[in-house]
């Protein structure tokens, strides 16, 4: 008589964190798992922007643990803001924020673009950059395009 098997479990995948508040940070600096949950991300996110972003530099002890202090926090909520509000790819955030400057986008205010000379010179340059909220507009037109276009072909 064969033996009954013992139900499956299945893992569901962890609900997004929200920021936690933190009242002071420590004169060390916060680990990577307090950092991670002051912000609302997991800590392997955090490991992969320093990948991507070179300014992301926390400081790191002999043993290599890693320490956020509030400068570090406040890019990591810069870097999140661009990625997650804004909808800007890593590429995009990257050149975003050369382009502005990493102070600038922190005060929350962009310095402004200096104006083409000319309409040649306007021509040939690249389109503006699509902002967050039009970008999610654009996200989701193409989703419905997309769900019509699967209809048709149906």
């Amino acid at each position: 008589m064969p033996r009954p098997r013992p139900p499956s479990v299945r893992r569901r995948k962890p609900a997004p964190q929200k920021p936690a508040p933190i009242p002071a940070i420590p004169e060390r600096g916060l680990k990577i798992g307090e950092a991670a949950r002051a912000l609302g991300v997991e800590t392997y996110v955090l490991r992969f922007w320093e990948t991507q972003f070179p300014f992301l530099k926390p400081k790191h002890t002999r043993t290599k643990h890693r320490f956020y202090q509030e400068k570090d926090l406040d890019v990591l909520r810069l870097i999140k803001r661009l990625l997650h509000d804004e909808g800007f790819t890593i590429v995009g955030a990257n050149k975003h924020i050369k382009e502005f400057g990493i102070d600038a986008l922190m005060r929350g205010k962009p310095l402004a673009k200096p104006a083409p000379t000319s309409s040649a010179e306007h021509a040939s340059s690249q389109p503006p950059a699509i902002d967050g909220q039009a970008r999610r507009v654009l996200s989701e037109v193409r989703r419905d395009l997309e769900s019509i276009h699967k209809i048709l072909e149906d």
